[in-house]
């Protein structure tokens, strides 16, 4: 992804709620898959981290970037944006 489709994404993401929360379990096999889910669903989402969780929200990103097969957008404070086009829903067209 080059800096001018993911700087599209990280303003698509300003308007988009928080869909994902990371809790004290951290990246579980069930967060991943409905992270894997969403992504198939929306392509864009975003996520946060509780502050009783052990990760950072730079570690998450990782994580679930990694497990999910998505690429990481941005990361700010506890909040970060995953991408991945969808294999059947394509919504955005990066150019």
């Amino acid at each position: 992804m080059n800096s001018k489709q993911r700087a599209t994404l990280r303003g698509m993401a300003n308007t988009l709620e928080t869909i994902l929360y990371i809790g004290k379990d951290g990246v579980t096999d069930a967060t991943v898959k409905e992270a894997y889910d969403a992504l198939e669903a929306r392509e864009l989402i975003k996520c946060a981290v509780q502050p009783n969780s052990e990760l950072t929200a730079r570690e998450a990103c990782d994580l679930l970037s990694e497990r999910t097969h998505a690429e990481a957008v941005q990361c700010i404070g506890r909040r970060f944006v995953l991408y991945r086009e969808s294999r059947e829903n394509k919504r955005i067209k990066l150019e």
